[in-house]
């Protein structure tokens, strides 16, 4: 029997608060974090965004006496893993494990503050955090556009299946700021209204922010493991994803075969036109149209370099419950291929979770997760 990677523990920090379970239980009653922002801090314009708690993160700084050097982004970094690891064995300061990093933006709101220019470069936070849990190796970064997180956990699973390592503790964060939204603005990739992944209506994305850890491991047996991966780059364009597809069909397609089994997808599910259209396309040609699938973007906005890992543990949970959770937002199916979209709660059996995520530059990732007999 091959070798497994375990996922031992996790936690989410988002809009729907602290803790996977508060987060999880927020699903569960179909709650969605994302609020309009009056604030003009991130725009001009009245948006819908998915924002963490700062009163909880600076109570959280202050009780476990955080150096003031550590900036939010880093907090929220820091929070997370610790949280994640408080009922596990494992010790990021022993060799046996790996830090890994999945950001896109990292300290990118510092960029107005005039201070030292090295606190924007994506190594600086990865220093801080490591020094914070005194890493015994120097820790990786995984920067992939949106489709990060996935392929973070994989570049862990896979240096753990190397045996380079016994366990690994990935961490995936984005906080939101003027620079990103702006960035998004542009685009002009940006709804009104929570986003409506799928819907015929949907006319944009929401934007997010959180910070999100899983602890992998070989040796410590978990309830979730990982069964297969792999990532696909079409090179479409810088910024649209490719109309057939193929990218993420690629992915998919090189992980399954014919007697592999799918209980349910969790999509990327942006709410864009383009990137729901081509996942509908991707999930058809790979013969998936009668799995349920969902998006958890409208619940917590879309997290960037957090998205992958926050819906891996979305999907752990769910997988955890037997429980599938409806696509907030979703009313009227509006993509070009058909697939069975999760429109409300129920219980199912779920034994294996196909993730998937994409981004610019036309990457994408695929990974599947299986229940632990």
């Amino acid at each position: 029997m091959s070798k497994k990677v375990n996922i031992i523990s996790d936690h989410v920090i988002s809009a729907l608060g602290n803790g996977s379970k508060s987060n999880f239980d927020k699903l569960i009653e179909n709650q969605s974090g994302v609020r309009i922002d009056k604030s003009g801090k991130f725009s001009p314009n009245n948006l819908p965004l998915g924002s963490i708690n700062d009163d909880f993160v600076s109570k959280w700084k202050s009780d476990n006496n955080l150096s003031s050097e550590y900036s939010r982004f880093e907090t929220l970094c820091v929070l997370s893993v610790s949280e994640a690891l408080k009922d596990t064995s494992v010790d990021i300061s022993s060799k046996d494990t790996l830090l890994v990093l999945s950001t896109t933006k990292g300290n990118i709101d510092l960029i107005d503050k005039h201070e030292n220019l090295d606190k924007l470069n994506l190594w600086y936070s990865a220093k801080k955090i490591a020094e914070y849990f005194n890493a015994a190796n120097t820790p990786k970064i995984i920067s992939n556009a949106c489709m990060s997180g996935v392929a973070a956990i994989l570049y862990a699973n896979w240096h753990i299946l190397a045996g380079n390592y016994k366990h690994a503790v990935v961490v995936g964060a984005d906080i939101l700021s003027k620079f990103v939204v702006s960035g998004f603005e542009s685009f002009k990739s940006l709804s009104s209204e929570i986003c409506k992944p799928f819907d015929r209506d949907r006319d944009g994305l929401t934007m997010g922010e959180a910070a999100a850890t899983v602890v992998l491991s070989l040796t410590n047996r978990g309830e979730v493991s990982i069964s297969k991966g792999a990532t696909a780059n079409d090179a479409n364009h810088i910024s649209g994803p490719s109309r057939t597809g193929e990218g993420l069909f690629q992915a998919i397609n090189h992980i399954l075969d014919k007697n592999d089994s799918v209980d349910f997808i969790s999509a990327h599910g942006t709410a864009t036109p383009f990137n729901d259209d081509m996942e509908s396309v991707a999930f058809h040609r790979a013969g998936l149209n009668t799995v349920p699938v969902n998006s958890f973007k409208g619940y917590v906005g879309h997290t960037l370099g957090a998205a992958g890992v926050v819906e891996i543990i979305f999907s752990i949970w769910s997988m955890k419950n037997n429980t599938l959770i409806k696509t907030y937002g979703y009313k009227n199916f509006g993509v070009k291929e058909k697939i069975n979209i999760i429109d409300k709660n129920y219980k199912k059996d779920i034994n294996n979770v196909l993730k998937v995520a994409s981004g610019f530059g036309g990457c994408n990732v695929a990974m599947l997760l299986e229940k632990n007999d």
